[in-house]
């Protein structure tokens, strides 16, 4: 009983806090929209024969990518999911249309939605290809004032322009926009504000949180805390022992004390300017790998993507990261070695990978390996000054040899020169493993 009257206490005084601060400073107005069943939805409105069906996207079976990408609303009606594999997807929906990702299409109508975005407001940071924050805070009243009004005209501009839905959450930070979003699909807009949040936000469930996963989603359950208006309430002696300082960004998430800010877009970018901090690539093979040739031919093929990438933005790395999955125990793991020189070279990050590989990992029938990820870090930019060697250094001669390959693929596509390595592996040839092999979601921490 007077615990149950102490937690009542916390929870009012924490809520009167909040409202406190609101009143202290005025609440931003941040909307997050988000495409429902954004691949799919795109597919359909390309064809319309493809409208009322069940439509999912995802990867090639024969290539041993057979998840589903992306559900359209009559898929789900199945109880088709997201990150399931087909064979199960069809299982539940016999009559399930399977189509491959064209993310050059997606791209291009997650350009065409972030245009009308931009037409309320310079603030649109993108979360992915399918997701925006849009802060109006500056601009609302050139609109009429009411950003219900406002939200309701995008998501009817976007049905009409381009033929799919939008989820709409409207909030004072970024994850209670976020959160909205979520709360109610297909084709809706939730307004999270001071009033109705103790009751909506604090009231769901903790991992319906941005950013509490299983995992963390496990460890506060065990401790009793399942809502995230418990996580708002959660002791700083706690998270720090639980969680670290990760702890402290998610209570901050709950409290709805997020004060992170909406970037302006850049349209010459088509996203808004980030801080990459590494580039990488990996790939589930399509035979479980088993000789020394194959894997150098997959490494050769991620290192090639990578060091492409490094290139493009004009920077150099010092340090090569590998990730591996066993085929048999599907368990994986990470090494890395930082490198005497940074490089861009391709030949250099694929030798670091190879050797890592080779010192870490027997490759055999009895250890098959399913995927590797290759994956450089400390970054530095191209032009900076080096130090140059007093002899011909083959790597920087080598590096130079790429900017030349690189010309010629901007030119001629990616696969006009290809490496004999990636040769000896028939499964490979002809794939384009920049362009084909893409992933798209950003990081919130990202920056």
């Amino acid at each position: 009983m007077l615990g149950s009257r102490m937690k009542g206490r916390a929870a009012a005084m924490l809520g009167s806090r909040m409202k406190g601060r609101a009143a202290a400073m005025s609440d931003r107005c941040i909307l997050h929209v988000d495409c429902n069943s954004f691949y799919a939805s795109v597919e359909q409105a390309e064809d319309p024969k493809l409208r009322g069906l069940p439509v999912a996207v995802a990867g090639k079976e024969e290539l041993r990518h057979g998840i589903i990408l992306t559900k359209s609303t009559e898929a789900k009606a199945y109880g088709v999911k997201t990150a399931e594999a087909i064979w199960e997807a069809r299982k539940k929906c016999p009559s399930l249309v399977v189509l491959p990702p064209n993310f050059a299409l997606y791209k291009r109508y997650s350009e065409m939605a972030r245009d009308i975005y931009c037409q309320y407001t310079d603030r649109v940071e993108p979360f992915g290809l399918d997701e925006c924050w849009l802060d109006l805070t500056g601009t609302l009243q050139l609109f009429g004032g009411d950003v219900r009004m406002v939200a309701e005209e995008i998501s009817e501009r976007v049905k009409a322009e381009l033929g799919i839905t939008v989820s709409i959450g409207i909030g004072w930070d970024k994850i209670t926009a976020k959160f909205g979003s979520d709360y109610r699909k297909p084709d809706a807009i939730t307004e999270i504000n001071r009033k109705n949040y103790q009751d909506v936000f604090w009231g769901a469930p903790v991992e319906d949180l941005l950013y509490v996963g299983s995992a963390t989603k496990r460890k506060l359950n065990a401790s009793g805390i399942f809502t995230i208006g418990g996580l708002a309430r959660a002791s700083d002696c706690y998270l720090k022992r639980r969680f670290g300082k990760v702890g402290f960004y998610i209570r901050s998430f709950a409290r709805g004390e997020d004060a992170s800010p909406v970037k302006a877009y850049d349209p010459g970018l088509h996203d808004v300017a980030r801080s990459i901090k590494s580039y990488g690539n990996g790939l589930t093979a399509p035979h479980d790998i088993t000789s020394p040739d194959d894997a150098r031919a997959l490494v050769y093929l991620l290192a090639e993507s990578v060091g492409q990438r490094l290139r493009g933005d004009s920077m150099r790395a010092h340090t090569v990261c590998i990730g591996v999955r066993d085929g048999a125990t599907l368990e994986g793991f990470g090494r890395q070695v930082r490198l005497y020189r940074a490089t861009a070279s391709t030949g250099a990050i694929a030798k670091a990978a190879w050797e890592l590989l080779l010192a870490s990992h027997r490759i055999d029938a009895d250890h098959p390996i399913r995927a590797i990820t290759v994956r450089v870090t400390g970054l530095e930019p191209l032009f900076q000054p080096m130090q140059l060697p007093l002899f011909p250094d083959e790597a920087l001669e080598r590096e130079r040899l790429d900017f030349v390959i690189d010309d010629l693929r901007r030119r001629f596509g990616n696969t006009v020169v290809t490496r004999g390595t990636v040769l000896l592996d028939k499964c490979y040839q002809g794939l384009d493993i920049k362009e084909d092999n893409t992933v798209h979601p950003v990081g919130f921490f990202h920056v």
